[in-house]
């Protein structure tokens, strides 16, 4: 695998040059970072190449990188085994998974979006059709924007859900929560009435944890 990982990262840098940020291998895994401007010519490359023909997508997911590396001083900020920091420059990222069965290789796709209060990139379904469900499930989860998708809709959540859950800041008790009123004999949403508490690990408690003094 390591030969197929060499072949691999010197035909990327070969057909991609100047089209991506970086090319990473660590761990036994390739990582390609490309900008949000021109990702879908990259990924239909990725797809067509004869060299790469990554024809499946597996997976999709949205990432917040906001807290990060948040015990160093930079924002988005970590260390590689060379001690070498590397900085994570905007908040939100897409990550595809991509599988080329013919060459038997996978590559890891980073796509930053350059717009941390209104995150958006292209829609890749019309180059993997399977990505529609993963982009709407980004999209709720996250509250990243595809453009150019055919039915960006709420995939996890209900239509009346405020908030995107997997964003950092977002609440763990969330907002607010459902419930049934017999009275009106119907679903009902209100503010959330579970009071926030820090549940510390019995390995790490105080002898005295919990108990009325």
């Amino acid at each position: 695998m390591a030969a197929d990982l060499s072949v691999l990262q010197d035909n990327l840098t070969r057909l991609l040059d100047g089209r991506m940020v970086s090319l990473e291998c660590r761990l036994g895994e390739l990582t390609l970072v490309v900008p949000a401007a021109g990702m879908l010519e990259v990924m239909t490359h990725l797809r067509d190449d004869v060299s790469l023909r990554f024809e499946q997508m597996t997976d999709l997911c949205g990432m917040d990188y906001s807290a990060y590396g948040s015990d160093v001083s930079e924002r988005g900020a970590y260390f590689k085994s060379d001690d070498a920091p590397r900085v994570f420059p905007f908040r939100f990222a897409v990550v595809y998974q991509l599988l080329s069965v013919i060459h038997n290789v996978r590559l890891r796709v980073r796509v930053f979006t350059e717009n941390d209060d209104l995150p958006v990139l292209d829609s890749v379904a019309d180059i993997w059709p399977c990505a529609n469900w993963y982009e709407r499930e980004a999209f709720d989860l996250y509250g990243i924007v595809f453009t150019g998708h055919p039915d960006l809709r709420r995939l996890l959540t209900d239509y009346g859900f405020v908030g995107n859950p997997f964003r950092k800041d977002f609440p763990l008790s969330g907002h607010v929560e459902m419930r049934y009123d017999p009275e009106q004999k119907r679903v009902i949403y209100q503010p959330v009435t579970v009071e926030p508490r820090e549940v510390t690990p019995r390995i790490v408690r105080e002898e005295h944890y919990g108990r009325i003094k």
